[in-house]
């Protein structure tokens, strides 16, 4: 009875250990991730994942879900990751800052598993909280969780932890069942991310240690007990995963390739990625130990120094024998440092996609190696330390105080795109990437000049690139240099002869200059070139409707949806088109969509607006409707546009208001007198003396 008891009160007291462990692993990367709620997106990436993907901005639809199993958007098939995606934009639109909270919930359930994992396979509480701990806060797992289009990293480790978890209960209690469970997280793992095609390795490791499966069976009571270096059936149990790594492999390189994203030899020679992979491993370990000048993106150097390549490579080396001389008596020394190098061997640059030499996002889950050799090495290097507990706690507290610190200060970067960028330009040497995304995210403040010198400066560090070429060709254009916009979209055409974007600039230039022929000749070049273009169907299809070429222009617009059915701008045109061929239900339809892709289109809002205040037939009116679009139009026009304050003083005005529509015509008058528009200052007068005669207004706007 006593036994029992003190079996109930030490199961209790366990219980609440793991709570407070857990509670305070939650704590902790709240604290550090919470400010994330007020992030924005990045222009990095976020684009091609979400705010500019209208399958994903779309939701959970039939086509969507469709798309996501067999679209190779993004240079990878990872449909897990683009449902998770549009899960986010089905529950919170566009909202940046709960897209950002759902990366930091998936890490606090990553590392809740991890903590359980170890403690369940090794048996070790504190050793096993440490691991945990030191995965929630360094600073090297913030890029994966504060920025957005990382989150293949979250929720594929999300899976990898399921498939270590119940991997254990399959060595516990070795059922078919659990076989197969296993195995479908493991499939759900390479779904999200195949950079998981290591599990089956890891799992290995497990096997010789904590799990301790390599075992000699003998007789001999003196050999019982010490691991074998091979066991057949270990591995022939593995198989089906083996299977699973090779074919999600051949799929993500063929998808890879097929993008443009893997580069040839003859671009980066295998040579230089070797060396490149050897000083990348040498320099993880350096960050692991000193996270500091962490950047979204590290450049791939011009060439790399011989002492750099010597002292990765006798690090590297002495690492190794070290680990192996201890295999027998440490194992988890040798199961850290193999987890470590096995897991980023798929990213560490043999086959070299992107232009990154390294990436902090690449060791999410590798660090977890180098964590077990710390946890478990520190207990036993120093076994004799007199109050050696109270030493590994002071130890553990102000490590993870400063990598707490720290990481919330790294967090802080990924705000915006102008902090993320400016923060890399300053930590790392030639980054052309980040000088172009800084002035890309400039310019999209209207900070015009500012980014004409960073477009400049990547030019500078990299002549050879087009991307510059072509954003300085846009912005000289919107300046009216239409001849220096030429310019650079012809040395953009000289480095790509098959860039599309580039032909279709240019095509647009020259319709600016009242060259139409041109123009036309290298939308269609931009065409042949890319055959899926939506934007150059659209503007094709804007050309032949200012000719009167309505079936014509229809066609195209319905091509471009064909290609793109959320692309705003066509849906925009057909609005348009039917507003003027008196087809209300239909352009309404239309504007709406063009909404629901893009809700800040001032154009969409504007005319859907006049027709539900204007509209003779009174089935399609609806004040309430319009009031709220005006409105927003106003909010995006920081209420300083006579046009916006017109339609929305309109719409007061037939929802009842005609005292806010008065005082917002009003204004509408003074701004627009303050801009000399007096065409448009009669019409406002008209307008003021309706509403004064409580009337609304009715006739259509376009």
């Amino acid at each position: 009875m006593i036994n029992f008891y003190n079996h109930e009160k030490k199961t209790l007291f366990n219980v609440r250990l793991n709570f407070w462990i857990c509670l305070f692993l939650v704590i902790s990367i709240l604290c550090v991730y919470w400010q994330a709620r007020n992030f924005s997106f990045v222009n990095y990436d976020d684009r091609q994942y979400i705010t500019q993907n209208h399958y994903v901005q779309a939701g959970l639809t039939f086509e969507s879900i469709r798309w996501s199993f067999i679209a190779a958007h993004a240079s990878n098939w990872h449909p897990l990751t683009w449902l998770s995606h549009m899960l986010d934009c089905q529950i919170y639109g566009l909202d940046s800052g709960h897209h950002h909270l759902t990366n930091v919930l998936l890490h606090i359930l990553n590392t809740l598993l991890l903590f359980f994992i170890f403690k369940r396979i090794s048996g070790s509480l504190w050793k096993s909280a440490f691991v945990a701990a030191m995965f929630a806060i360094h600073p090297l797992h913030v890029e994966s969780v504060a920025w957005v289009a990382e989150r293949k990293d979250v929720l594929s480790t999300f899976f990898f932890m399921l498939t270590l978890w119940s991997y254990a209960g399959y060595v516990e209690h070795s059922r078919l069942d659990k076989y197969l469970l296993f195995i479908v997280f493991y499939i759900l793992g390479l779904m999200a991310k195949p950079m998981l095609v290591t599990l089956p390795f890891v799992l290995l490791l497990l096997d010789y240690w904590p799990l301790k499966r390599f075992q000699l069976k003998s007789s001999d009571n003196k050999n019982q007990g010490i691991p074998k270096l091979f066991d057949f059936g270990l591995i022939w149990e593995k198989i089906p995963l083996f299977l699973l790594s090779f074919a999600s492999s051949v799929v993500t390189y063929l998808v890879q390739k097929s993008s443009g994203a893997v580069n040839s030899l003859a671009v980066i020679p295998l040579h230089v990625r070797i060396t490149n992979a050897l000083v990348s491993y040498a320099g993880y370990i350096g960050k692991i130990l000193w996270p500091h000048n962490l950047a979204v993106l590290y450049p791939y150097p011009k060439s790399i120094a011989l002492w750099k390549i010597a002292v990765a490579g006798i690090l590297l080396t002495m690492i190794s024998v070290f680990v192996f001389r201890l295999l027998r008596s440490k194992p988890y020394l040798a199961v850290g440092w193999l987890w470590y190098l096995g897991t980023l061997v798929p990213v560490i640059g043999i086959v070299q996609v992107g232009s990154q030499a390294m990436a902090d996002r690449y060791t999410y889950v590798p660090l977890i190696g180098i964590f077990i050799m710390i946890a478990w090495g520190i207990d036993d290097l120093v076994p004799k330390w007199r109050f050696r507990k109270i030493n590994f706690s002071v130890f553990s507290t102000v490590i993870f105080a400063v990598f707490m610190v720290t990481s919330w200060l790294q967090v802080g970067y990924w705000s915006d795109s102008v902090t993320l960028f400016e923060h890399a330009i300053n930590v790392t040497d030639d980054n052309s990437t980040a000088q172009l995304n800084l002035g890309e995210a400039l310019a999209e403040q209207n900070k015009v000049d500012d980014a004409v010198r960073h477009y400049y400066e990547a030019l500078r560090i990299r002549p050879d690139i087009v991307a510059p070429h072509l954003n300085l060709g846009v912005t000289f254009r919107a300046k009216g240099d239409l001849d220096l916009s030429m310019d650079h979209f012809l040395t953009a055409l000289q480095l790509k002869p098959d860039c599309a974007e580039a032909h279709y600039e240019l095509g647009e230039t020259l319709e600016r200059k009242g060259e139409i022929s041109g123009a036309v000749e290298h939308y269609l070049e931009a065409i042949k070139i890319r055959p899926g273009y939506a934007k150059v169907y659209n503007k094709l299809g804007v050309l032949l409707a200012s000719q009167n070429k309505i079936d014509a222009s229809i066609s195209c617009f319905s091509k471009a949806l064909q290609i793109n059915p959320g692309y705003a701008g066509a849906h925009y045109n057909f609005g348009k088109i039917y507003f003027n061929q008196k087809d209300t239900e239909k352009a309404i339809s239309h504007f709406k969509k063009a909404l629901q892709s893009n809700p800040d289109m001032t154009q969409a809002l504007y005319n859907l607006s006049w027709i539900l205040i204007s509209c003779e037939d009174e089935r399609f009116r609806n004040g309430e409707e319009a009031v709220k679009l005006a409105e927003r139009l106003c909010k995006i026009a920081q209420n300083d546009q006579p046009l916006a304050l017109d339609v929305l003083a309109a719409s007061y005005a037939e929802t009842g208001k005609f005292d806010e529509a008065e005082a917002t015509a009003k204004k509408a008058i003074e701004l627009a007198l303050k801009k000399g528009s007096n065409k448009l200052v009669l019409a406002l007068q008209e307008r003021l003396q309706l509403y004064q005669n409580k009337h609304p207004y009715r006739k259509p706007q376009t």
